[in-house]
């Protein structure tokens, strides 16, 4: 049980000697092997690897000297399972299980390190082994994701090795709720969560509201397409949520807080349990930490997978054990939130900022980004890029550093088409907007938003058209029905899409597009709603080329709308071996053995069996 400063110091001095040996890679006589525990990891097989780890560490009779470590992401997930040994800092990754004896006896026994199978890549001439002289890292600068691929999330004293309940401990001793919320405020930390709101002038109207009760909560309930931030903090480094929760309940008056967390993800909510226990048993959470009379609770609550429970009023229903359903605002939740008492809501990326800001001081974190947008931001790079993962930069990075020099470039020689930053919320950003620097009011601009973090990149083989109704396909699916502009509205707008990539599209219905998106903007009940057609609208202003194409010239661009698109047998490559004709599901392709066959397009399905049947290549879709 942890009750003074002291106590926690020589927690941390005890664990720090250990956590040492990989953050400044000092050689403490044994080895620290990292191990990706993250999701992505985990299911590229991670856990079967940590087991066979320990088995032939057992088998060489070098326990110990070796100390395996389960962490959270490293962020470069197109290269997991990945696994690190310190203190030398070597990386290895797609790590095979067949590879493990190799690596256990060669580098961990005897100290050399495998090389074909550590991680190889030339920067400026220099062949470089360690991740953070990658490329994927040097543009970093980790805050919120600190302690990720880091330490054991499972193990509170690596957590308190990093400076772990040291804000909470600063704050309860040597600072009043009004100071905590003016670093905040002079900080600058506006919330991750998607609309940019500055994070202290919310904590400052919940404190500013009389009850006798009060609540703060956590959005964990990440539901935008290919986003998987918040995710893999609580994966790697729950306890940071925690702590920064406790600094918020202190800050506004309440006693209570929740984490919202989708059962999809059950990594994290089982490390968040562990976390919390934990933190219960030192008495680092629950009645009167470090004896201040300052108690502070956290209960989980499991989300269903519903998005809208990703808006915040929605998510106070959905706890109150409600249908997930956006309320009118106002009262805003500052004033009557969650069971109708006052109530502040961040998402787990800002609550990872604040115990940092706290420690180190608000110029410290307002020292980076950009005038407007303080700090850093956290991204999950996916799509048409080389280097998947997560990605933490500084506000006013460009796009093009992002996807050109972090995330590799587009692979197979493909061009940038666009970005798609906010998920369902955001838009599409064209070639012409790679240099804007990426924070809150430029994305917004340019017709995209920050959203949570999602990005998504595109080559030329994307179809704007087709992007725009898929994440209609998603919002109409998601929405919660209780408004008609959202309900209905886009419903209207996924059907006038549908029959655009169908061919039958008009340039009235373009026109019907705009004007319906910007009812339902200025009609939805909820920012979700307000915020849906946004893919629609910045792909009508940036590629608006394609829709014209789709609807004029009945062609998609891109040759991905099936509808407009025809299978056709090139003559002069087709051998006439029957082999297309044999597999077609539909008997649509005939001819004779040794002459071209052809497609009876009446009865083709256009489902591209032939084409990838063919070894000829003899056979196109355009």
């Amino acid at each position: 049980m942890i009750r003074t400063i002291e106590q926690l110091n020589a927690v941390k001095e005890k664990s720090a000697e250990v956590v040492s040996t990989r953050v400044n890679k000092i050689d403490r006589g044994y080895k620290d092997v990292l191990v990706c525990g993250g999701t992505g990891c985990t299911s590229s097989g991670s856990a079967k690897l940590i087991k066979i780890l320990e088995d032939e560490i057992k088998k060489n009779g070098i326990e110990e000297k070796i100390n395996i470590v389960k962490t959270g992401c490293f962020g470069l997930c197109v290269l997991g399972p990945i696994m690190m040994v310190y203190p030398e800092g070597t990386f290895y990754s797609k790590v095979e299980a067949g590879q493990i004896p190799q690596i256990v006896e060669s580098h961990l026994k005897n100290g050399v390190p495998v090389k074909e199978f550590l991680y190889s890549e030339t920067v400026n001439g220099d062949e470089i082994g360690t991740l953070d002289d990658t490329s994927f890292y040097k543009k970093q600068h980790r805050v919120a994701l600190r302690n990720c691929g880091v330490i054991n999330p499972e193990h509170i004293e690596e957590y308190i090795a990093r400076d772990g309940y040291q804000a909470i401990y600063k704050v309860l001793t040597s600072m009043t709720p009004d100071d905590v919320i003016q670093t905040l405020l002079d900080s600058g930390l506006r919330g991750r969560g998607g609309g940019g709101f500055p994070t202290g002038l919310k904590w400052k109207f919940a404190k500013a509201s009389v009850n006798e009760q009060k609540y703060v909560c956590c959005n964990a309930d990440e539901g935008d397409p290919g986003a998987f931030m918040d995710r893999s903090v609580l994966e790697g480094d729950p306890h940071a949520v925690i702590e920064a929760m406790e600094i918020a309940g202190f800050a506004i008056g309440a006693n209570q807080g929740y984490i919202y967390v989708r059962a999809e993800y059950p990594i994290a909510v089982e490390r968040l349990e562990i976390a919390i226990k934990q933190a219960e048993e030192e008495g680092l959470l629950g009645d009167d930490i470090f004896g201040t009379g300052f108690s502070f609770h956290i209960g989980l609550r499991l989300g269903a997978g519903a998005f809208v429970c990703g808006e915040e009023t929605a998510l106070m229903t959905s706890i109150e054990g409600n249908r997930g359903e956006p309320r009118p605002r106002p009262p805003f939740p500052a004033v009557k939130g969650l069971f109708e008492k006052p109530t502040i809501l961040n998402n787990v990326e800002t609550y990872a900022n604040v115990c940092q800001i706290i420690l180190n001081g608000a110029q410290w974190f307002a020292g980076m980004g950009t005038e407007k947008s303080k700090g850093t931001k956290v991204f999950a790079l996916g799509g048409k890029i080389r280097n998947t993962g997560l990605v933490e930069v500084p506000m006013g990075t460009t796009l093009r550093e992002v996807i050109e020099e972090i995330g590799g470039g587009i692979p197979n020689g493909k061009k940038f088409k666009a970005a798609q930053t906010g998920g369902p919320s955001g838009g599409c950003i064209p070639p012409e907007h790679l240099d804007v620097p990426i924070d809150y009011d430029n994305l917004i601009f340019i017709g995209s938003m920050m959203g949570s973090g999602g990005l998504i990149v595109m080559d030329e083989d994307n179809c704007m058209v087709d992007i725009a109704k898929f994440f209609l396909d998603f919002t109409v699916d998601e929405s919660c029905g209780k408004c008609t502009a959202c309900r209905i509205g886009t419903k209207r707008l996924y059907e006038i899409l549908t029959k655009i990539t169908e061919g039958k599209g008009t340039l009235e219905d373009l026109d019907k597009l705009e004007e319906l998106c910007y009812y339902i903007k200025e009609n939805a009940l909820c920012g979700l709603g307000q915020t849906a057609p946004n893919p629609v609208l910045s792909t009508l202003r940036y590629f608006r080329d394609e829709y014209i194409a789709h609807v004029v010239d009945k062609r998609c661009p891109a040759g991905v709308c099936k509808e407009l698109l025809t299978i056709r047998i090139l003559p002069e490559k087709c051998k006439g071996c029957s082999l297309c004709s044999r597999k077609c599901p539909v008997n649509a392709i005939s001819g004779k053995i040794g002459s071209p066959y052809v497609v009876d397009h009446s009865k083709c399905l256009k489902c591209g069996v032939c084409m990838a049947n063919c070894k000829f290549n003899a056979i196109v879709m355009d």
